[in-house]
């Protein structure tokens, strides 16, 4: 063999030329070329001041990328650039002088091109990120410097004196064209506030401060819709009254149907005499930083055999003094008496027993609480249906929608049947006491399910109320009943010390666990009621939980 080796160099040198020749044409036949890869990113889309960071990954392949801005999710185009780096800087180098607005919302997607156009690869979405805001004395409007026909324009007095506001087009955003200019006075100035009057209801504008010539920032503000006309039919104006017993003294002469209007900021008595109609109790707009607020040290009622229409609070703070006894509502009627619709929308419901008992022929069919916090409620819960046997008092329909629930001892009890709850985009946290009951439906055999099923969607669930600070979190989920009911569940999510008791699980719920602890990923979920995202990364971030919360892209 050692001669073979060293006699027929040339020969052993042919067939090794040949075998890679072979392999390098099997090989062509076997990898065939394709698409290059979409571009994706090394990091998130970042911004900084208003330009943006694009940090994609390198693809060795490509010659070069194409990327396109746009701000209306890619229905118009407003920059295109073509790039032979896979990291740029969008701003007024890369914008041919352009620049970025501020504190605005931008998409990115992108292609990476390779020597031959029909190897291009796909287009890939980057995604969205809002470009920072202007640095500003002007202070972001809050929930209460905006009604229906004025805003409240504050800033914080820094530097040189501000000396006008003007309002643009929400869609001016070169600022270029002022629909109006309002002076600052002395007084105005000293205070750092200018109330701006005549807008539309229901209109996006943009206020800008000027220090003479100089801007000194700007903002959205949205006005609300129309307010209710203090002046209509079946109105009752108690928006400037300080009267703490102007709702009782109100009920009793007040229309069927009518809407009593309380001033923001003021605290009122809740009635306890039985009510027997229609009735909408509401807070006024106005520019108090709290709403009005209805206060009971035991409950209202409902007289007996009457057919109610609709109670509705909006906009309200309605407290209990004692979370061991006190309600909104509280019946117990031996003849039928049903209220067709019971609502809460944007209301704080704070330190009662239960928000709604009813026992004997209450029925009610609809009951809603929408845009609204619920805490520190007893062991009533958000309600309970508390008549055994057949024509008990009832409750039908139950929707929580948009909705914070925190330090309640019992969430939902029956010892009837309901038609449907649905429960969405609402955040929960100490939602039911260490070893409670979540689901509750005890009436036994014929009266203890949901007929239409239990929907639960979009929400986010911490943990059980550890009232006895034993340290577990345990709930019994489907505590009793509901062995009929059907239960509909998509995009839910539990923090990691979610626990159910042994034996009372909901199989698939909550569908998704995040690694962390109701204190990982919220703000301040227990003494401050914070429950924005503490954990950006966290992926329900922009779909799940009550949408109040939600990081404003």
């Amino acid at each position: 063999m050692k001669l073979l080796k060293y006699k027929y160099p040339l020969l052993f040198a042919l067939l090794g030329l040949l075998i890679l020749a072979a392999c390098t044409k099997d090989d062509e036949q076997m990898f065939e070329r394709t698409r290059l890869f979409r571009p994706v990113l090394n990091e998130p889309l970042m911004a900084e001041g208003n330009t943006i960071i694009v940090n994609m990954g390198n693809i060795r392949e490509a010659n070069s990328y194409t990327l396109e801005i746009s701000r209306d999710s890619f229905v118009s185009i407003d920059y295109t650039i073509e790039t032979d780096t896979s990291y740029l800087v969008l701003d007024a180098t890369t914008l041919n002088g352009n620049q970025l607005f501020w504190n605005t919302i931008y998409q990115v997607r992108a292609w990476a091109h390779a020597d031959d156009p029909n190897f291009d690869s796909e287009v890939a979405d980057l995604g969205s990120v809002r470009t920072q805001r202007f640095p500003s004395i002007l202070n972001l409007p809050a929930s209460y410097d905006v009604i229906d026909v004025a805003a409240k324009v504050t800033w914080t007095r820094a530097g040189a004196p501000v000396t006008q506001v003007k309002r643009f087009a929400d869609d001016d955003l070169q600022l270029s064209n002022s629909l109006e200019s309002y002076d600052v006075s002395t007084e105005e100035e000293a205070a750092g506030v200018k109330i701006i009057t005549g807008l539309d209801p229901s209109t996006t504008y943009q206020f800008a401060i000027y220090s003479g010539a100089t801007l000194r920032g700007w903002a959205n503000y949205t006005t609300l819709e129309a307010g209710v006309d203090p002046m209509a039919a079946g109105v009752i104006d108690l928006s400037e009254s300080q009267d703490s017993f102007a709702v009782i003294n109100a009920v009793p002469t007040a229309p069927d149907g009518a809407i009593i209007l309380l001033k923001r900021g003021m605290t009122y008595f809740l009635p306890s005499d039985p009510l027997g109609k229609s009735i909408t109790i509401r807070g006024a707009y106005g520019f108090e930083d709290r709403q009005a607020e209805l206060f009971t040290t035991g409950n209202w009622n409902l007289i007996e055999g009457s057919n109610i229409d609709h109670i509705r609070f909006i906009d309200l703070i309605l407290r209990g003094e004692d979370p061991g006894g006190d309600y909104v509502f509280n019946p117990s009627l031996s003849g039928v008496t049903t209220v067709r619709e019971m609502t809460f929308d944007n209301c704080f419901i704070n330190s009662f027993r239960g928000i709604l008992r009813v026992r004997g022929g209450v029925m009610v069919e609809d009951y809603t609480i929408q845009n609204s916090i619920v805490h520190n409620i007893g062991g009533y819960g958000i309600f309970t249906a508390d008549t055994d046997g057949e024509g008990g008092a009832s409750i039908a329909n139950i929707t929580l929608k948009n909705s914070t629930f925190s330090k309640v001892n019992t969430f939902i009890q029956s010892r009837q049947n309901s038609n449907s709850i649905v429960i969405e985009d609402c955040t929960l946290n100490e939602f039911t006491t260490r070893g409670g009951r979540v689901f509750r439906y005890r009436g036994g055999d014929g009266f203890n399910n949901v007929l239409n099923g239990i929907t639960i969607s979009n929400t986010i669930w911490g943990h059980g109320w550890d009232e006895g600070d034993a340290g577990s979190y345990e709930v019994r989920f489907v505590a009793e009943g509901l062995s009929g009911t059907t239960f509909n569940l998509s995009n839910n999510f539990g923090t990691a010390n979610f626990q159910f008791s042994e034996g009372y699980e909901l199989a698939g719920f909550p569908g998704i666990i995040y690694s962390g602890t109701a204190a990982d990923l919220w703000v301040d979920p227990y003494d401050g009621l914070d429950f924005h995202f503490k954990d950006s990364g966290f992926s329900g971030r922009l779909t799940a939980g009550d949408p109040r919360w939600r990081p404003d892209l």
